[in-house]
């Protein structure tokens, strides 16, 4: 490909950043997002308005260690260019860990086959300052056993209207769950790891939210498959903070 010419071209990147002061991925009018930003300083390099497409619409406090994003441009400008730049124009809790070019069909969204979610929680009985922006904090001790009895549970192809956002109400709530994992790192930092061809709005944090009422007893593992099997959102389920979520990889 020609990198130097006017010709419409794709420029794919991959986007690392902390969520904590953005409200959410997508750009808003009056709030600072992580879209909104990124669109700015591309567009004060190239000097004109850009559309930044993302794999994810992360929520605002959720953070993302490889979001997929690709914009169309009719710059001379190249990919490592762009990569030197952004690192440079960007705050620093936005890094460009790679930019190139992909074909000009290329959407970070719709030809995703899957994404990996992680989300985070410090069970211990003393929370830690530094983590609080991190990782949900919880004192009081979780069973294990039962929270992945439920992993289990959510694995394959399910309608998971229970667990999705009230406004999600006209798309497909049947998603199929590739990966569903907890790690245990120094006895008290649990990592779930989820994997599945798509996610709904509040998805993970639902369905994290929930297992931990299981895993503090507030619910049984019984409870929980009969929550996911009701397909009603307006069971009582719960809904994991933000800070512990996030977008760990994108596969296409």
């Amino acid at each position: 490909m020609v990198e130097n010419n006017l010709e419409q071209k794709n420029i794919k990147l991959i986007i690392a950043y902390d969520g904590t002061t953005f409200f959410g991925w997508q750009r808003q009018k009056d709030k600072p997002t992580i879209q909104g930003t990124v669109e700015e300083k591309i567009a004060a390099m190239v000097g004109e308005p850009v559309s930044l497409i993302g794999a994810g619409r992360t929520d605002a406090g959720v953070h993302a260690l490889h979001q997929v994003a690709n914009f169309r441009v009719s710059s001379p400008l190249t990919p490592p260019i762009f990569f030197k730049a952004l690192n440079a124009l960007l705050p620093a809790s936005i890094i460009i860990k790679e930019a190139g070019y992909v074909p000009i069909d290329f959407h970070a969204r719709y030809d995703a086959k899957s994404k990996v979610y992680e989300y985070r929680i410090l069970n211990e009985d003393l929370h830690s300052p530094f983590l609080r922006h991190y990782a949900w904090q919880i004192s009081r001790s979780l069973d294990v056993s039962v929270m992945k009895e439920c992993l289990q549970i959510i694995q394959g192809a399910h309608d998971f209207s229970s667990f999705c956002s009230p406004g999600d109400g006209k798309i497909n709530p049947v998603r199929t769950v590739i990966q569903a994992e907890l790690e245990i790192e120094k006895g008290d930092l649990l990592t779930f790891i989820l994997e599945a061809n798509g996610f709904l709005r509040y998805m993970v944090r639902n369905l994290i939210g929930t297992i931990v009422r299981v895993g503090l007893g507030r619910l049984s593992v019984d409870g929980f498959a009969e929550i996911l099997e009701s397909r009603d959102r307006r069971h009582p389920g719960a809904k994991a903070p933000p800070e512990g979520l996030y977008l760990k990889d994108v596969k296409y």
